[in-house]
């Protein structure tokens, strides 16, 4: 599982809640440390102040008044005085800064012998030790309710600070996808001008740098469409021009008087120079301009197989029937036809080539396979380049080489892949995948 996120706007949103909940913590803690000082000086001078009025109410008052007095501070005050004895259980102070600085600042207005602690004998207070009388040694507690002591954080500074963090996550994602919205475009369209189709123009709007990316895709898109556009208007042009010829010599062939064996011979090669020609428009236009139509793949299959034998040839199919599933049908055919021919030219008349269409998951794969010499791994990519051939199909070369490159195109045309692969007991599985969905 991968625990960091791969798209641009999950990532940078993270980063932005990160830096904005550090950000958060970071003015807390500067918070609590320039607040610590006042506090402590507060609670030092509430603890002095109650000693001081507590002394000086018992030294003014009636010794018969005293008991009443103590109760009084008791009842309405919470505030409690016990004498020291030798035998008290003082816990230490705990070590934290603001308790530390808050008894520094209680000994310097009550003395140097002053103690801080917050339990004794068991009892949890804030406990403050003083004298009475500067003669008087003896020691004496006043404990006050440990709630003051305690900061107090109103439940709406909790509300209203998770609600500011809410509103600038919201605010940080709504920033980020205004800005990966473009390059989401952008990446479908590169992939559509991957597949071989012209995507529709990218808005040219937002910021100056998308703005000028989406006008820079744009102009380059329209240059490539116009360059295909061209190649095509050439190779259609030079196609006419070849065909007239060839279709002259065809009839001077016919009416030559050469034996009959030179003129099939001469025939073959014009019949040679007629496909070739017929190639370079496949490859020029792969999808001819055709839509999308819903196809029976697996009657497209058998029928193919089926004109294959008619011709003599040894064609095999083993089609699992599937719901029709829209592709360009004339293309696809060429695609298979370009596969069989070239397994035949390959692997020889001897053997029987097979055709195969199944579902593996969310794709669909339909095959080729043969049990000619097979191919060497390292060339699989390499033959699917126009005007390609194995080095030692040279010498006995057909054709212009472009035959694995039609049926590449028109498989990406289709939103899939070419694969050749070695098969099993040897031979070549040429395969195309589509997705399913």
């Amino acid at each position: 599982m991968r625990l960091v996120p791969r798209t641009l706007l999950a990532r940078t949103f993270l980063l932005l809640a990160a830096l904005m909940l550090l950000s958060v913590l970071a003015w807390f803690a500067i918070f609590t440390t320039y607040e610590r000082e006042p506090r402590a000086r507060q609670i030092a001078q509430m603890i002095a102040s109650v000693v001081n009025l507590t002394r000086t109410s018992l030294v003014s008052a009636r010794a018969d008044a005293r008991r009443e007095l103590l109760r009084e501070l008791s009842d309405r005050e919470g505030i409690h005085i016990y004498p020291a004895e030798g035998d008290d259980r003082i816990a230490p102070l705990p070590d934290r800064a603001f308790l530390l600085r808050t008894q520094e600042l209680l000994r310097e207005r009550l003395g140097p012998e002053t103690r801080l602690t917050l339990e004794r004998n068991g009892e949890k207070a804030l406990f403050a030790s003083f004298r009475i009388d500067e003669s008087d040694e003896s020691d004496y507690w006043v404990a006050l309710p440990i709630e003051r002591l305690e900061r107090i954080f109103p439940a709406q500074w909790i509300g209203w600070g998770l609600a500011a963090l809410l509103l600038s996550l919201i605010g940080a994602w709504l920033i980020m996808f205004r800005v990966t919205r473009p390059l989401k475009a952008l990446e479908h369209a590169a992939a559509e001008i991957g597949r071989g189709r012209q995507p529709a123009p990218l808005p040219e709007r937002g910021p100056e740098e998308l703005e000028t990316l989406a006008r820079a895709f744009n102009r380059m898109s329209a240059d490539l469409a116009r360059l295909d556009e061209d190649r095509a208007l050439i190779l259609a042009g030079i196609s006419h021009d070849l065909r007239t010829p060839l279709t002259r010599l065809r009839m001077e062939i016919e009416m030559t008087g050469a034996d009959e064996a030179t003129r099939e011979a001469m025939a073959a090669d014009v019949e040679e120079m007629d496909r070739t020609i017929g190639q370079f428009l496949d490859f020029a236009r792969t999808d001819g301009g055709e839509a999308l139509q819903e196809t029976d793949l697996a009657a497209l299959l058998l029928e193919l197989a089926e004109q294959f034998r008619k011709r003599g040839w040894t064609v095999e199919a083993q089609a699992a029937p599937l719901p029709p599933y829209p592709v360009r049908p004339k293309a696809m055919r060429r695609a298979i036809g370009n596969l069989v021919e070239n397994a035949r030219r390959h692997a020889g008349a001897d053997f029987p080539i097979e055709l195969a269409l199944a579902r593996d998951g969310k794709a669909i794969r339909i095959e080729v396979r043969d049990q000619g010499p097979g191919i060497p791994a390292e060339e699989a990519e390499r033959l699917k380049l126009p005007f390609t051939r194995l080095e030692s199909a040279r010498s006995n070369a057909v054709g212009a080489g472009l035959g694995l490159a039609i049926v590449d195109r028109i498989a990406r045309a289709n939103g899939g892949r070419l694969d050749l692969l070695p098969r099993d007991g040897g031979g070549l599985v040429a395969r195309i995948t589509i997705p399913a969905a």
